[in-house]
């Protein structure tokens, strides 16, 4: 009998545990490609429509698409010119795109359910934390305000910078749009840029203020708004920065000085690159170039006309792109700092990763290999689709594919050479690049469990 009773207790365990099945909330990491995918379908409905550019005519549908998924992830490769197709209309409408998708779209949906009064659920908390790359619940809607107020702050004040150093330049009426147009842009490191009479940042070669205005901005983009809280929270008392700004200004610092010193020396003597210019105006380009070309995508010079060894070296720093939880795109470098410490972790001979006087979690070095291995693969299988879709060269197809996946924006000179099949891979490649590695990241924070049990060790050869 009482064997009986305790069957029946068993099996009334298990079928209750059958139909007690974890909801599904707005927490899941679905609902941020579901968000994404909801911008870039309104952003391309509002530029199809005649009153959005200058012919007042409709705009095809895959020019629409692939305008609105740039500016929605930050990307800013363009099949069309912005200055010239898109009217005012238009351009706003790609700028709105631009600041919503560069903020985030969980934390731009919850700011805007916090000035409207509503309440923020659970649910909602957890997935803003992990857009916005912090780790504490307490006080979360606080910080996404301090956060909010300090990127805008960053960006007004671009925008006054920018006000003057083109006052003198162009008409007073068109002076304000122009400043508040590339200072978003330039924040979002999003690539975008409405000088009619300029291919990117060129016309400005020489002009300090708005070069050094621009790196600045794209600079404080491609940190995470945590990091950005600690420098301005701590200013200069580093060592009560968190492990993870702390690596992040690390390898951001070293990537840009070899960036600058590996661009100085490949292009100084290129006359279609940095060689015309005066020696302090090589200096600035290359600074700028080293800043925008890792994550933003504005330019100076013409980058098919670069070395191909610096192309190849530029690709590498794009495939980088900069902090998690920032406007940047990329594996992230974050995802690097943690794959460098453990190879010299590897190297010292410890069986643990060290840096800074912390130790990493085993499942978060998991989670750097596993981005990586999947950030190649992804593209490496585009630029192979492409290669059978595209008559061009594969350096080139290359180029354009990580700077498609790490949402930089630079091309070669080949995005308006697409054929539609290849425009499309190239939409594709840009979504995937902005919502799949924190995706991925979410989707493994879920999975991550201990194991009841662990396998028999066996040792394998290695190298």
């Amino acid at each position: 009998m009482e064997t009986t009773l305790s069957k029946e207790s068993h099996r009334s365990v298990i079928q209750d545990s059958k139909i007690r099945r974890p909801p599904r909330n707005f927490g899941s990491p679905y609902i941020l490609m579901g968000g994404f995918a909801l911008l870039i379908a309104v952003g391309t409905l509002l530029l199809s429509l005649p009153f959005t550019n200058t012919k007042n005519e409709v705009t095809p549908f895959l020019d629409a698409l692939f305008t609105a998924t740039s500016a929605v992830t930050v990307t800013g490769l363009v099949v069309v010119e912005t200055a010239t197709h898109w009217s005012f209309a238009g351009q706003l409408i790609i700028i709105v795109l631009i600041f919503t998708g560069g903020l985030g779209i969980m934390a731009s949906a919850t700011f805007l359910l916090v000035l409207i009064g509503r309440r923020i659920t659970l649910a909602n908390r957890l997935m803003v934390r992990e857009s916005l790359g912090v780790y504490q619940l307490g006080g979360l809607i606080g910080l996404a305000r301090r956060i909010v107020i300090v990127i805008v702050s960053i960006q007004v004040i671009g925008f006054i910078v920018l006000f003057i150093g083109l006052m003198d330049k162009y008409p007073i009426n068109d002076v304000w749009w122009l400043s508040l147009f590339h200072s978003i842009s330039g924040f979002n490191n999003a690539g975008f840029v409405i000088f009619p009479e300029s291919v990117s940042l060129s016309v400005f070669k020489t002009d300090y203020i708005i070069l050094l205005t621009m790196s600045s901005l794209i600079l404080l983009g491609t940190l995470s708004y945590s990091v950005m809280l600690d420098i301005f929270g701590y200013k200069r008392r580093f060592n009560r920065y968190t492990l993870d700004s702390k690596m992040v200004i690390t390898a951001t610092i070293g990537l840009l000085v070899i960036a600058f010193i590996v661009f100085m020396i490949s292009e100084y003597s290129n006359p279609d690159t940095l060689g015309q210019l005066k020696f302090v105006d090589k200096i600035v380009n290359t600074i700028f170039i080293a800043v925008s070309g890792r994550t933003a995508g504005f330019s100076t010079v013409d980058f098919g006309s670069m070395e191909q060894h610096s192309n190849f070296f530029l690709t590498s720093l794009m495939f980088i792109g900069g902090a998690s939880a920032s406007t940047a795109g990329g594996i992230k470098v974050n995802t690097f700092a943690v794959l460098i410490a453990a190879v010299l972790s590897s190297i010292a001979g410890r069986s643990h990763v060290v840096a800074f006087g912390r130790e990493i979690p085993h499942p978060q070095v998991y989670r750097a290999m596993t981005v990586l291995i999947l950030g190649l693969a992804i593209v490496f299988s585009v630029a192979l689709l492409l290669t059978i879709t595209e008559n061009l060269m594969f350096i080139d197809i290359l180029f354009e594919t990580v700077s498609a996946f790490c949402t930089v924006g630079l091309s070669t000179g080949i995005t308006d050479k697409l054929s539609d099949p290849g425009k499309f891979i190239i939409v594709f490649t840009m979504f995937v690049g902005r919502v799949g590695p924190l995706t991925i990241a979410l989707l493994l924070a879920q999975k991550e469990a201990t194991s009841p049990y662990r396998y028999a060790e066996e040792r394998i050869k290695i190298g």
